[in-house]
Formats: structure tokens, sequence, C-alpha cells
């Protein structure tokens, strides 16, 4: 069974946030690498606010991993895009929703844009078990 167990040296600063600066996974034989998870619904619509769409993108993910049979315990990094001049504070709200009292190492990066102009955000995740 995977062990995760975050890396926080206390040579540097505490995280910015309810993350963990690096994590270190032991014993794991499965791996789940995403894709950028997009908020597109099951139905093919895109809510327009950021804070929706961060809903629906950590459905999407949750759904994911449910299928490969893991859980959010499992996530060991999460790396968000979101376009610049948008509210970060929902998405940040979101995750740390979905995560709970779990901690994963996280980045948190604001582009111009992304594929498609509905989309005001996306996360891609690796979890291991």
């Amino acid at each position: 069974m995977a062990s995760h167990r975050p890396i926080q040296p206390e040579e540097i600063a505490p995280p910015a946030a309810r993350y963990a600066h690096a994590m270190l996974t032991t014993e794991a034989q499965r791996w789940l690498h995403t894709s950028g998870v997009v908020p597109t619904r099951p139905d093919g619509t895109v809510p327009e606010l950021i804070d929706d769409q961060a809903g629906v993108v950590w459905a999407n993910i949750l759904a994911m991993l449910t299928e490969a049979e893991m859980s959010v315990n499992d996530i060991v990094s999460v790396t968000t895009y979101a376009v610049v001049g948008q509210p970060l504070s929902g998405v940040m709200a979101a995750r740390d929703r979905v995560l709970g009292d779990h901690r994963a190492a996280s980045t948190l990066v604001t582009v111009p844009a992304l594929a498609r102009p509905e989309w005001l955000m996306e996360i891609a995740v690796i979890a291991a078990a």
C-alpha cells in the first residue's frame, strides 16, 4: 500500500496556503496522471463563473479517481491553471473543500488564456496508490 508523507523542511518558509511543499510517495503500485481537467459538464455545458467551473473540474477529477479505484487521499500533486484577472479565492476554496485535511503538492499558475475561451481554469493531478 502506498504511503504519502509531506516534505516540509524547517529550513524553508512554510507553504503560503493549505498545501505541502512536496510529497514523498513510497511503495506505490499504481499512478494516475490526468491531463488538464477542464470545466465541461457531462452535457457539454460550461459554467460562466470560475467558482462554478472549479466545482465542475473537481467533480470530473473525483470521477476519474473513482474509475481508477482511488480517492483524494491518493493525490500527491495538483497543478491549477487560471486565466489572468479571474478571482482565485473560489478556486483555492474548492481545492481545500475537496481535499479536506489531506495535503498535496500544489502549484497555481495564471495564464493569458486556455484552449477554449469559455474555460477560465483547468487542473491536472497526479495520484499514487
